[in-house]
């Protein structure tokens, strides 16, 4: 049994987590139904984005060229990182480079992907994640299982007690006061952050702006306070112009938290002498696979994804057993497809396809109409199959291809059905096939998924 399969066995049996899980997809699920319904015009924005994301696609490396022309005329350093290892070797160079020891780091999940936060540890090097939901995780060793909500999992008792724990106040299960004493702790860090690390939705070559979609103001001030900022996103991130974000802004928080806009949208670029913000500000931009799946006409849709993690919410195979059971840090849907293309995939990455009922209904939330259960068959079918799947799935083939088969195949399997006995298990293979009766008494619970 593999790691994966353990896994959603261990999350299936494990009735808090569920519901944990259930109840915040749901609501971020009905509030973000509220909010599209709003809009008059949801499917014209809709299909506005996906132009905005398909020429960014389209003309990927001349945006790239125009947005590092842009930022470091305005006085920053744009790098690009074939891989994990290149994207860590290059923070860790500008860190030692300025002898930064400790600093702030706000939510990213490409600084996930790439194992940040691994790669500082073992550098000696001191980052506290700002986020809360990150912050969460990070005490608890965990990582994020949502890539809006890491902290979706816990439940509010589970977090007073780990907060507690590790900060050193009276047990609270209050958000408010358990969100109070978390900001206590890390104003400090802000305040004497050598360095500042965060995430980008979007860059744009136009203008050489970087764009911030948060709520808790951690990214802006984790840029405006250190003395050095980095910025870590993938390349596909890219759009054309300042105008090119007003569809995906309208978009973004209403796919992702239910909210119009969140919070703080920051539009941010190197500063001048005597402006607030760094004095030094870096931009690395990821490939890791993210080229390779561009050349791949199969896979090519994905790279439109703005991460909202609407198909997470709405996923009933996520909602059922939550992001840790993926062993990947892309979960749910789209992680299926994410954990295949960047970094090195694995064979324990090719099953996550299979996570998936394909019911649509991940295409039918997502902003940009990505057809996702489309490439989840297109990565079953390219998936390694052993010699009894390959054989099953051959014959399946031949019998489907001819009415005759077909029709010769199901008169045998009338047959088998009659001649085998009734006490087979569940008596499915007799009363027509269906183990279901009318008279069968209420036992009180719904069976379990198996």
């Amino acid at each position: 049994m593999s790691r994966i399969s353990i896994a959603v066995n261990k999350a299936l049996s494990d009735s808090p987590l569920g519901s944990a899980v259930l109840k915040s997809c749901d609501l971020s699920t009905n509030k973000r139904n509220e909010v599209i319904a709003e809009l008059d015009d949801f499917e014209e924005t809709r299909k506005q984005a996906r132009e905005v994301r398909q020429f960014a696609i389209d003309n990927l490396e001349s945006l790239i060229d125009l947005f590092t022309k842009n930022f470091e005329a305005a006085g920053g350093k744009v790098h690009q990182a074939a891989d994990e290892r290149d994207a860590c070797g290059i923070v860790l160079e500008l860190l030692k480079r300025r002898n930064a020891r400790k600093g702030i780091k706000s939510k990213s999940m490409v600084a996930e992907e790439i194992g940040l936060g691994e790669a500082l540890e073992h550098a000696g090097i001191d980052a506290i994640e700002s986020d809360l939901g990150e912050f969460i995780v990070q005490l608890a060793g965990e990582p994020p299982s949502h890539i809006t909500a890491p902290a979706l999992h816990r439940s509010r008792q589970s977090i007073g007690k780990l907060l507690s724990a590790k900060l050193k106040f009276p047990y609270t299960d209050d958000p408010a006061k358990l969100t109070k004493e978390a900001r206590g702790h890390l104003r400090k860090r802000f305040l004497t952050a050598d360095f500042g690390i965060a995430g980008a939705n979007f860059f744009v070559a136009e203008s050489g702006h970087l764009v911030m979609v948060e709520n808790e103001g951690n990214g802006r001030m984790g840029f405006t306070t250190p003395p050095l900022f980095i910025s870590i996103t993938g390349i596909e991130k890219a759009v054309g112009a300042l105008p090119d974000l007003s569809p995906m802004l309208r978009l973004l928080a209403r796919s992702s938290t239910g909210q119009r806009f969140t919070t703080y949208t920051s539009l941010i670029r190197p500063t001048r002498p005597g402006e607030d913000g760094p004095g030094e500000m870096h931009v690395i931009l990821v490939d890791n696979g993210r080229r390779e799946a561009i050349a791949d006409p199969d896979l090519r849709e994905m790279m439109l994804c703005i991460r909202c993690g609407a198909c997470l919410n709405i996923c009933p195979v996520y909602k059922s057993v939550g992001g840790h059971a993926y062993k990947s840090v892309y979960p749910g849907p789209m992680g299926a497809i994410w954990s295949n293309i960047v970094g090195t995939p694995t064979a324990e990455s090719a099953e996550l396809p299979d996570l998936s009922t394909l019911c649509g209904a991940c295409k039918d939330v997502c902003p940009i109409s990505i057809d996702i259960p489309r490439m989840l068959l297109e990565l079953r079918g390219r998936r390694p199959k052993g010699a009894i799947e390959s054989s099953a799935a051959a014959t399946w083939k031949w019998t489907m291809s001819s009415p005759e088969r077909y029709e010769t195949a199901g008169k045998i399997a009338r047959t088998a059905g009659m001649l085998l006995p009734n006490g087979l298990p569940g008596g499915w293979l007799s009363g027509g096939g269906s183990s279901y009766r009318e008279d069968a008494p209420d036992q009180g619970e719904e069976p379990a998924n198996e």
